[in-house]
């Protein structure tokens, strides 16, 4: 996933020439949807006149073009119809509108699907944006009740095209009012960032201190493992009723040294000595014990 200043960075020159209002609005809309784990890019900001009579051309004929004073402007009614707003009878021709898209995961693809769920929160990513749009004081152009434009979004303080191809502006009072609503947007977006950002640290924290900690456990786990080995083997000398071959001497002679207490042989079974038996008898015969207790026989 991209970062927040990389995600705006997508959407700059769309931003280019759109009214002051509509692009700060722009900016906070992008950063509330990231907030959400949604990623969005602007596709249409400011468009001329000519690029209107374009798209108005798709879906109609020559004749169609000519009766609306578009014969200048190529037919291209193999397409599909896409707007019903001609040359100065859009928005967007005023800078007062944009349309949006969906800004995929990989950073590099846009989708125009309404259904997506990218964040996994059971709601279609576009309708969190349209909710985050609707909370700036836009407009959607999925609302509209006739040839609904679902990337569309504009903020038009209530003038027509009409009174904008005329020249007329929105009230200064309008203006000030939402940029106060923008700003305020922003300042709760920011909130929103540092909480998140405080989160994924906390995250990253965890993270190492489990990770810390599993190093920690292999660690241990290795030192038990090597004392259980020990024990194991310390185990096998006290119950391996296999006496090793070097001590077959020491066993036979001690079999027939009779002890000093009872006349009886100091061990009476040398076939299934112990291991620690075995190196006991052992020792005692290095030492030459057996030999003494049979000389004094």
């Amino acid at each position: 996933m991209l970062t927040l200043d990389q995600v705006k960075l997508k959407s700059v020159s769309k931003l280019s020439g759109l009214q002051p209002v509509i692009a700060a609005g722009m900016i906070a809309l992008i950063t509330g949807c990231y907030n959400r784990g949604v990623q969005i890019i602007i596709t249409q900001g400011l468009r001329t006149k000519a690029e209107q009579d374009n798209l108005y051309a798709k879906g109609r004929t020559a004749k169609q073009l000519a009766a609306v004073g578009l014969s200048h402007v190529i037919a291209q009614p193999k397409e599909d119809i896409v707007t019903n707003a001609r040359g100065g009878y859009s928005n967007h021709n005023y800078g007062w509108a944009i349309d949006f898209a969906l800004l995929l995961p990989d950073g590099r693809t846009v989708s125009w699907d309404m259904l997506r769920d990218d964040d996994k929160d059971s709601l279609p990513d576009w309708s969190e944006v349209v909710e985050e749009a609707k909370r700036l004081g836009f407009s959607w152009g999925g609302d509209w009740r006739t040839f609904t434009d679902m990337p569309h979004l504009e903020m038009v303080f209530g003038l027509t095209t009409s009174q904008l191809r005329e020249g007329k502006k929105p009230a200064v009072s309008l203006i000030t009012k939402a940029f106060a609503v923008i700003d305020k947007y922003m300042e709760e977006a920011e909130e929103d960032m540092s909480r998140i950002e405080a989160l994924v640290k906390e995250l990253e924290s965890t993270v190492a201190g489990l990770t810390n900690s599993k190093d920690v456990l292999k660690q241990q786990s290795i030192l038990q493992a090597g004392e259980i080995k020990e024990l194991s083997a310390l185990l096998l000398e006290l119950t391996d009723t296999n006496p090793p071959a070097w001590a077959e001497d020491a066993l036979k002679a001690f079999a027939n040294t009779p002890s000093v207490l009872n006349g009886k042989p100091v061990i009476d079974t040398p076939d299934k000595a112990t291991y620690a038996e075995a190196r006991l008898i052992t020792i005692l015969y290095r030492l030459g014990l057996a030999a003494q207790q049979k000389g004094g026989k």
